[in-house]
């Protein structure tokens, strides 16, 4: 019996999942939980188990194909079983189509084709305004629409021609992640304050440990002031400020395919061994895109080392569901001001992106100072 089996929702709000690579041929025998296919989300590449033994008879898209949830997946039988999708429904007649039809046609058989004003060529706004986005000149473009008007493959040609170009299409990572960005961005009032500090205790602390990972030392000295400064390890639920008494701290992550936040849950029950050993593998889950979806959400504050990558300065944007993130960068040897001589020595460029809802710029700027001297006290605080 043909069992068809389709694209479950392996996570939360999954739309669709890119095919990686099937684990089995059309007509090759699978057991039941058996790896059936690789797919990537939004989150991670995951195996897919065939939910029953049998033969392989459909595979619902290819290599490199999207897939929608719920989708048909591939389809399992039984040993030489033959499968054909469900036939169509049977086209309407003409009679019915006609009665059917909507009274108006379509819109741009709707348009009148009057010649625009000053001699320019006509078009409809949207195409106009695709015009602008592809850096068309739209009175030089020549139509072939209706009526000389000019249509959207009038402009997409003329953008072709204007240049060498390639499109990329996105990854569905790349995608999630430049919908989170500019939702963050549109709904939370971001304020930047900047400072530097002197990176000599930090750096001790870290070579007397064994030299772990520099994000484990920063969160071991950062931590006690999300407990003095609790706004700042928070979110905005409509006219409320939620204060978070669990510290599970974002990690930035720089993989192939794009950011990631590996989230360290429960950071402040670790030491800055057990912190740098969790980064640590963190971060590789992340590369492999073998982390967990739990393991990539849910930060409460969000640290980002874009020294690693030869960053100093940025304005970084605070992650949804959160108030703020510290962007550190690279502390390379530059003129600096010590005991009132100018001499060469090394500052640690910070950057506090914050939501301003919750955060005034004079605790902004309170959490600076104490982020300062928590990383140049000896000791760590």
């Amino acid at each position: 019996m043909a069992n068809e089996f389709h694209l479950p929702d392996v996570g939360e709000g999954l739309t669709e999942a890119v095919i990686v690579a099937w684990h089995a041929a059309l007509g090759e025998t699978v057991a039941m939980d058996a790896p059936l296919v690789e797919v990537e989300t939004d989150k991670a590449v995951i195996d897919i188990p065939a939910p029953v033994g049998g033969v392989l008879l459909h595979r619902g898209a290819e290599e490199g194909e999207t897939l929608a949830v719920e989708a048909l997946l591939a389809v399992i039988g039984d040993p030489g079983e033959q499968w054909q999708p469900a036939e169509p429904a049977p086209a309407a007649s003409a009679r019915e189509s006609a009665a059917a039809a909507p009274i108006v046609g379509r819109l741009e058989e709707a348009v009148e084709t009057i010649p625009a004003p000053g001699g320019r060529p006509q078009m409809l706004p949207l195409v106009r305004k695709l015009a602008v986005e592809l850096g068309v000149d739209a009175d030089a473009v020549a139509g072939t629409g209706p009526g000389g008007r000019v249509t959207e493959d009038d402009v997409r040609a003329a953008a072709a021609t204007g240049g060498p170009v390639r499109r990329v299409k996105m990854s569905p990572l790349r995608r999630t992640i430049a919908d989170r960005l500019a939702r963050s961005w549109r709904e939370i009032p971001h304020v930047t304050t900047y400072g530097e500090a002197d990176p000599t205790a930090v750096l001790a602390e870290r070579v007397a440990l064994g030299k772990p990972p520099l994000e484990a030392v920063l969160i071991g000295r950062l931590l006690p002031l999300l407990v003095r400064f609790p706004e700042f390890n928070a979110s905005v639920e409509g006219d409320e400020i939620v204060h978070k008494l669990h510290y599970d701290i974002g990690v930035a992550v720089d993989t192939p395919e794009g950011l990631m936040v590996a989230v360290v849950r429960n950071a402040s029950d670790q030491d800055v061994a057990g912190l740098g050993a969790e980064i640590t593998r963190l971060a590789g889950a992340a590369r492999t895109r073998t982390a967990t979806a739990d393991e990539l959400r849910g930060q409460t504050f969000t640290l980002s080392n874009i020294g690693a990558v030869g960053g100093r300065y940025g304005t970084p944007i605070v992650p949804l569901g959160t108030t703020a993130i510290l962007s550190v960068g690279r502390a390379d040897p530059r003129p600096v001001v010590r005991n009132g001589e100018i001499v060469i020595g090394r500052e640690l460029p910070l950057s506090l992106s914050y939501d301003h809802r919750a955060i005034d710029g004079s605790t902004g700027r309170a959490f600076m100072a104490a982020l300062i001297e928590a990383f140049e006290a000896p000791t760590g605080v």
